[in-house]
């Protein structure tokens, strides 16, 4: 496994984690409505997560490809969390922007 792998697997196996945990809590807000957005991205960011992890595993020829679409995927699902004062927002939005910025760079 590529080396340089190594920091963007953590981050995206952190993001998966923190939204995971947000979708989960968001389902439990009174409001579930407000929380629609956030729930649905929550998802798809946890998923796409945990298929770059995968692809940079198997040192798939496409993992950049695939860690480029992941950090934009996780950049919306951060600033749609950052919209929401709850705390499960607020750490799930901080991790999900990080996991973009370091999915960014191992892409470029």
């Amino acid at each position: 496994m590529n080396a340089t792998y190594e920091e963007c697997i953590k981050a995206c196996l952190e993001c998966m984690e923190a939204c995971n945990y947000c979708f989960d809590a968001c389902l439990k807000e009174t409001d579930v409505k407000m929380m629609v957005e956030c729930i649905r991205l929550d998802r798809e960011c946890a998923d796409m997560c945990a298929f770059a992890v995968k692809a940079m595993q198997m040192d798939s020829p496409f993992a950049k490809d695939i860690c480029r679409l992941c950090a934009i995927i996780c950049e919306a699902c951060g600033n749609e969390c950052k919209k929401h004062d709850q705390d499960h927002c607020q750490k799930c939005a901080e991790a999900c922007l990080k996991c973009a910025e370091i999915c960014r760079s191992m892409a470029s």
